[in-house]
């Protein structure tokens, strides 16, 4: 049974602040290192049993005022392809250590930064491109495999959604919309896979109050706030965050 320690707070509050803030302002891009952060004092399937009820949540609160406001065929896409990374993450859940999750989290959280830092010093450039329907389905086929094991489908749909010129608005819409289905999607396989449990339920409910909090600051910053500023904050989370991911799943 995981104890709710003065550590699971200490770091659970801020990480699921931020998530929200991430999920409600800013694309979703960096949500998942709440489930990161969490995964250094819970093990990883409970992380993911707790996090998952909590961005439902901000879900909830943050479709209206992105409603109508994002690129449906893009939505669209991502949520298709999102079905059948979902079933195979499940299916690679079964079959594989806490530790391998652990290491693949780590290793999201390095590449994530390596890809931000590279488009913003213009090391990588991502052209835009027309609509593309099979482009869509692959990103939300790697979005739901990551958004399943990590909570981080975000990158990869972030990847696709750039390459379409949308407006910072339509984007941020786009990736509500898109991860209120999928999110939908892991719920029914996590509860066949034991990931949620009564302990997990708990951790959720105690944290609530600051997910809602974090997708109310998010909104409000969505406007407000340059995306440089809160991503930088970001990256040293995530770097010190999958370092000490690595670092555990291989020793």
């Amino acid at each position: 049974m995981t104890e709710f320690g003065w550590e699971f707070f200490a770091l659970g509050i801020p990480a699921i602040i931020f998530g929200g803030i991430s999920k409600g302002g800013f694309g979703s891009g960096a949500a998942f290192v709440a489930g990161a952060i969490l995964a250094l004092v819970v093990p990883p399937g409970v992380a993911l049993g707790i996090v998952l009820p909590l961005f439902m949540l901000v879900d909830a609160a943050t479709l209206k005022p992105y409603w109508g406001k994002w690129h449906w065929p893009s939505a669209k896409g991502i949520m298709q392809g999102a079905v059948p990374g979902c079933i195979i993450a499940a299916w690679l859940y079964t079959v594989v250590d806490a530790d391998v999750f652990r290491l693949l989290i780590g290793v999201i959280c390095l590449v994530f930064v390596a890809f931000q830092v590279g488009r913003g010093r213009r090391w990588i450039n991502v052209p835009h491109l027309a609509f593309s329907r099979p482009l869509a389905w692959i990103a939300g086929l790697v979005g739901g495999f990551t958004s399943f094991v990590s909570h981080a489908g975000g990158p990869p749909t972030a990847v696709f959604l750039l390459s379409q010129g949308l407006s910072k608005t339509a984007y941020q819409a786009t990736t509500v919309i898109a991860f209120w289905a999928i999110n939908w999607m892991k719920a029914v396989p996590y509860v066949f896979l034991g990931i949620f449990s009564y302990q997990t339920l708990l951790g959720s409910l105690m944290l609530a109050p600051f997910a809602l909090l974090g997708a109310w600051i998010g909104v409000k910053a969505h406007h407000l706030v340059p995306e440089r500023a809160f991503f930088a904050l970001t990256y040293v989370l995530l770097v010190a965050t999958g370092i000490r991911l690595i670092w555990v799943a291989v020793a």
